[in-house]
This record gives C-alpha cells, structure tokens and sequence, in this order.
C-alpha cells in the first residue's frame, strides 16, 4: 500500500467520527499546550533576566552583606548574623581599588511620595551617590543627573521615575517642583527614563535622593550595597574583584582561612542563579505537563482498540484483497499519529495564545522559540504512534477469515 493512500484512509476514518476525534485529542491538546507554554514562559524570563542583567555590563560587580538568592531560612539567619557594609567600606573601596574606574553605594526603601495633593503608594526610595546612576543602568530623560557637590552637601535634590511625573505632576515640566517623601520637601532636578514594567510590576515607581541625606533621615544602620566597575576585559574584573575583597576582609578582621563574611557577585553569578531557578521550575511543571500526554495517548489507544473492532469486516476485506499485515499495520499507525499530530498542533496554538495572554494581563514576557514548535509537534506525534503500536497491531494480525465473519 502506498504512503499517500494510507494517508487518505486515515483522513477519511477520521472525517468521518469527527465529534470522536475531537473528544480524544483534549488530552493531548493539554499536555503539549502546557509543554509549550512553559517553555515560552522561561525562554522569556530567560531572555528578559539577560537583557536586564548584561544592560548592568558584565564588568560590574557588586560587594553586598547577603547574597541576592537565599535557599534556606539557616542561610538568612546566617547573613543577619553578618555586619553590616558601611560608608566607610565604599570610601575604602572607591581609595584602594585601582582596577576599579568607577564605585558607587545604594541604599533603598519604599514609602510614599505626595505631590499636588495626590499620594504614590509603595514607591521605591533609593539612596545613591552621584555615580551611581551609571552603575545602574539609569539614564536620564529630563534635567541632569547627581554631582559630587550633592553627596557632599546632602542636598534635598531628588531624581524621579517616570510613574512619579505621570500620576502626581502630569502638567508641564517637573524639573525644579517640589514633591514631599515622607514629609520632606525635594526638589526635582532629573526624571530618569521609562523602565517599563517586569511581572507586571512598574519599574518607575522611585525616586532617588543623594545617600547622605537618605542617611541623614533614615539613620546610619541599614547596610550599603556597594557596586564596582572594573577597568577593563575579564582578567582585571578579577583583579579588581581580589582587590575588593582583600579590602573588604582586613576591613572586618576576617582571619586567613576564614570565610568572607560579605558576598561579592557579578551579573553572570545572578543569572547562573537564575537559570538553575527557572529549569528546575521547567523541569517540574513539564513534569506535571507529561502526565496529560500520557493520558491523552491512553485514550487514543482505548478509540483506536474501538476503532479496530467497528472496522474487523473492513480489515477483513481488506486483507481478503491482498492487503499485508504491514499495510494494515501502517494505517492505523498513521490514523493515530495523524489524529494525535493534530492535536499537537492545536496544543502548540493554545500555548503561545495562553502565553500571551499572560503577557497582556499581568506584564509576564514570554517568547516563542522555533524549536519549541517542533518539539511540541513532534512529542504529540511520537505518543499518538506509541499508544497506536498496540491497536495497529492487533488490527494487523485479525485472521481474514474471522474478520470477515465478524457482525456489522
């Protein structure tokens, strides 16, 4: 039997239980639907964390007292034992390390900040030195950046987020209004420009004032964070990075042979960590997401075996006309590959809209690889021939002269 004639029978028996066929690709619409939409989950996670971080420059690293990703709650209370990074650790930092061409220190919290008797919830209070800006990836749009007369002075200067123009002074040029955060009047000399939003979170919802003055109201016991850019390729971040810690470790009489008790991290330990995350929550979700595939090639197994019995007469005939064992075989391999293919396909598009969705909705990114298509399609395919080995079997080895005695 030729290929495409075993295409046409399979077409045909399938056009012709459409409400049947319909009911037993749900399974397998799920499960690839599922596949395919975590994929396209992580692949934008993946890529989004990336931009973000190598916008930061690979040649930045940062001195902190706990690390950015804590696993377990002995790990936490572990770092709150830790002192805490002063001032005089980023004036240390800043004078002793030559491999470093530029230092900065952050602090932040989040308050409110009211400005023409409207309020801002939940905004992001950052405390910078003047070179921080460029430490974080943080152009400005409108005005002028910090200058060292700022730090050294503790100005009540603030630069905003775009979230902070576009609720509280929506009309004319911000620069040189005044807005209050936490009841202390600032003076808007730059608006930093549009972030956008990650997780459906706003990413310009801030403000920064210069980290003497966030200091001066906030106190002098939350510790710094202290960001370095090295001078140069991959061999003087290292220099620079031993230059900090040597710094750093005879700064808080870390013994020889004891460990740091601070962490010092560089955009490539952020997304090492991040991707170690990420696939194992793909690891466990299309975990999850196999389970319907395996349910749904269990009923086009059962609708094939149902298929098979309907059709005995059929088979019959069909071998009583010449018909071999492999060429039945092949048909009801192909009828289950085919109908099994088709919800893949329908499982591929439900999982990118459902991506999407989610994109609109809460602001998650997602992106849709090419190879993910294919291995969706290719997995639908692959259990739909699996579970149909059996039925096509049986159906291959019907004795002609039974099957045609077989009732209608």
């Amino acid at each position: 039997m030729q290929l495409i004639e075993a295409f046409k029978l399979a077409l045909q028996s399938l056009w012709a239980n459409k409400m049947r066929s319909i009911l037993t690709l749900i399974g397998v619409i799920m499960g690839v639907a599922s596949v395919i939409m975590v994929i396209t989950m992580v692949q934008g996670a993946n890529r989004y964390v990336s931009t973000k971080l190598s916008g930061y420059g690979a040649d930045v690293f940062t001195i902190t007292r706990m690390s950015s990703v804590i696993f377990t709650p002995e790990e936490y209370f572990k770092f709150q034992k830790r002192k805490i990074v002063r001032m005089e650790d980023y004036q240390a930092i800043r004078e002793g390390c030559t491999e470093c061409s530029e230092v900065g220190a952050l602090l932040n919290k989040s308050t409110n900040v009211v400005a023409n008797g409207k309020s801002s919830n939940n905004t992001g209070v950052r405390g910078y030195t003047w070179t921080m800006l460029s430490l974080n990836n943080v152009d400005i749009a409108l005005g002028r950046g910090f200058t060292p007369a700022d730090d050294e002075h503790a100005t009540k200067d603030v630069i905003v987020g775009y979230d902070i123009v576009d609720n509280l002074l929506p009309d004319g040029d911000p620069i040189g209004k005044e807005i209050r955060v936490d009841g202390i009047p600032y003076t808007i000399i730059g608006v930093g420009d549009r972030q956008g939003k990650t997780l459906g979170q706003s990413q310009d919802n801030w403000v920064a004032i210069p980290i003497t003055t966030y200091q001066q109201i906030y106190g002098y016991n939350d510790s710094v964070d202290i960001y370095a850019r090295a001078n140069g390729d991959a061999q003087v971040m290292e220099r620079a990075k031993d230059q900090a810690r040597v710094i750093m470790r005879a700064r808080r009489h870390n013994a020889p042979g004891q460990p740091d008790d601070f962490e010092i991290e560089t955009n490539d330990t952020f997304l090492d960590i991040w991707k170690q995350i990420s696939s194992l929550f793909a690891a466990v979700v299309l975990g999850l997401a196999s389970i319907a595939l395996v349910v749904g090639g269990v009923v086009i197994m059962n609708i094939m075996l149902v298929s098979v019995t309907e059709r005995t007469r059929e088979i019959g005939v069909r071998k009583a006309l010449g018909a071999k064992q492999r060429d039945v075989l092949l048909q009801f391999l192909i009828e289950s590959g085919f109908l099994a293919l088709i919800g893949g396909a329908f499982g591929v598009l439900g999982g990118i809209l459902v991506g999407k969705i989610i994109t609109v909705v809460i602001g998650f990114p997602t992106a849709v690889p090419l190879w993910a298509i294919f291995l969706g399609l290719f997995l639908a395919t692959s259990v739909g021939i699996f579970f149909g080995v059996y039925p096509a079997s049986k159906a291959a080895k019907l004795d002609p002269v039974v099957a045609l005695r077989a009732e209608m």
